[in-house]
């Protein structure tokens, strides 16, 4: 059972159970690795000798080698045998961990966070394909929400436990947890995961360059856009127009080629397959806003240290944990469909609190919208990733998860991009617009500035002016974009309607155990 090419859904029980922690433990890494050192940058940037532009590239280095090379999983799948590839990406996966930790300046963790984006990228979608073929079709819903825990827990508890850590310890091991998970998941895919049938493929290196073209500059225009005021950067044009040649290029040759693309367009004709990608990557725009959002509030604004802002923030994944044990419950008696649509439903009740915030909210009111939209996220992603492969043939797993991977992962940075950018926007609008009603004819100036003891015309008081003035403004500019948030999810609602009704439904007794 540890090799060959057996049929992985004719394993028994307990291999299966081992098979998942192998791939999960996989899955865990590279999901938290995306956020994990959001909360890290500012310790980082000091130790590095980086300017607050130049850190960013920690995170967009990894963000882009991910994006180009996710679509690569079922070629080397394929051509080297899932088990080879995974413990390669496994591997290389936590040695460039090891190298991001004993980085010395700002050139090297570049450089080894690019080789983690790299080996890191078909993690997730590998776990995807294992998990999908490892589980017989009754009991794929439940393959899904064990894998669904990962890669939603993931993330969401990454600004947590980055902030812990950063804090107290160190920010290299925010790269050095990975080690020992990372060995962990090695032995144990190398014990017990399957290998599959080789088969040649020819490399497509004209679909490869053109994709790498379109992606790598959709993730740098996305992930740059809003700090070099988009399009008045040259770089962002010269980026945004070579994605849209390489995205242009890719379609047209995946057309007139499909036998000789990089991966096979035909799986887009299946009708689930489609609409589970299409609202995926809307739902990254509310998933991820939210969480790249709440974190700059709570430290910013409101002046919470960072571990207090990951205690805050925690409650969304256990909620979406949660969300993932109803869905087990529910699914094989009301369907996906139903599940989905519930799911959105609370996603955006609790985006819908969250335009209520204002810089004297309590803790009740911030975390009370997170719990609520977390189990929202949970109900939607699992039910969502059992539609996307219903109806998908067991061959084609590997390939249609890195698809189905990196349209999670740029749905992810276009919602990161659009919420950022509409905060910054608005910020200056609600600026401008506060603004002007500070003048000495305004009545309630001087009460203002009264039951601060600060007189009219003394220098502190245009400080503190000038101060409460930003912090109101940013304010004002987050929930314009929490009710963008808000409406990215009501968006989804009639997209549930195009999921066909041919579902298998999993067995709820199967699916229960697995996330119990």
């Amino acid at each position: 059972m540890t090799s060959g090419t057996a049929d992985p859904a004719s394993n028994g029980s307990p291999h299966r159970f081992l098979i998942s922690v192998a791939v999960m433990s996989a899955t865990v890494l590279q999901a938290l690795d995306t956020t994990i050192v959001n909360v890290a940058l500012p310790h980082m940037q000091g130790q590095l000798g980086a300017t607050s532009d130049q850190i960013g590239w920690v995170l967009t280095s990894y963000l882009v080698a991910s994006g180009v090379f996710m679509p690569l999983t079922g070629y080397f799948a394929d051509r080297f045998g899932q088990k080879n590839f995974l413990l390669v990406s496994i591997f290389g996966f936590v040695l460039a961990s090891a190298l991001c930790g004993i980085s010395t300046n700002l050139a090297e963790i570049v450089v080894f966070r690019l080789m983690q984006g790299v080996f890191g990228a078909a993690l997730v979608p590998m776990s995807q394909s294992v998990m999908v073929q490892t589980f017989p079709q009754e009991e794929r819903g439940r393959a899904m929400a064990i894998w669904g825990i990962g890669v939603m827990v993931g993330p969401i508890l990454g600004p947590t436990l980055g902030g812990y850590i950063t804090e107290a310890i160190n920010w290299r091991w925010t790269f050095y947890i990975n080690l020992p998970v990372g060995i962990l998941s090695l032995f144990l895919t190398w014990r017990m995961v399957p290998d599959t049938p080789r088969r040649e493929r020819r490399m497509d290196w004209l679909g490869f360059a053109l994709i790498a073209l379109a992606v790598g500059g959709l993730q740098f225009v996305l992930d740059r856009g809003t700090q070099d005021d988009w399009f008045g950067s040259w770089a962002i044009r010269a980026a945004a127009a070579l994605s849209t040649v390489g995205f242009a290029g890719f379609l047209y040759h995946g057309i007139t080629q499909p036998r000789k693309a990089l991966f096979d367009p035909h799986i887009f004709r299946d009708r689930n397959f489609a609409t589970a990608s299409l609202l995926l990557a809307v739902f990254g725009l509310g998933m991820y806003g939210a969480m790249v959002l709440q974190p700059m509030m709570l430290e910013t604004l409101l002046n919470y240290p960072a571990s207090t802002t990951g205690l805050v923030m925690a409650p969304r994944g256990i909620a979406s944990m949660i969300g993932m044990i109803l869905v087990g419950k529910l699914i094989s008696r009301i369907g996906p469909r139903s599940l989905i649509a519930f799911g959105i439903i609370l996603s955006v009740i609790g985006s819908h609190a969250m335009t209520l915030y204002n810089l004297q909210v309590d803790r009740w009111w911030l975390v009370w919208p997170i719990v609520v939209q977390g189990l929202g996220l949970g109900m939607i992603f699992v039910p969502l990733s059992t539609v996307a492969f219903s109806t998908l043939p067991r061959e084609q797993s590997a390939e249609a998860a890195g698809v189905y991977s990196l349209m999670r992962t740029i749905g992810s940075s276009v919602g990161i991009s659009i919420a950022t950018t509409v905060m910054t926007r608005y910020t200056q609008v609600a600026w401008n617009q506060l603004g002007g009603m500070i003048t000495v004819f305004n009545p309630a100036l001087p009460a203002y500035l009264k039951g601060l003891n600060l007189p009219a015309g003394d220098p502190a008081s245009s400080a503190v002016l000038a101060h409460t003035l930003a912090r109101q403004s940013q304010m004002l500019g987050l929930v314009d974009a929490f009710k963008l948030i808000s409406l990215s999810f009501v968006a989804m609602l009639p997209m549930v309607l195009l999921i066909g009704k041919s579902m298998h439904k999993p067995d709820a007794s199967t699916l229960s155990a697995a996330i119990e």
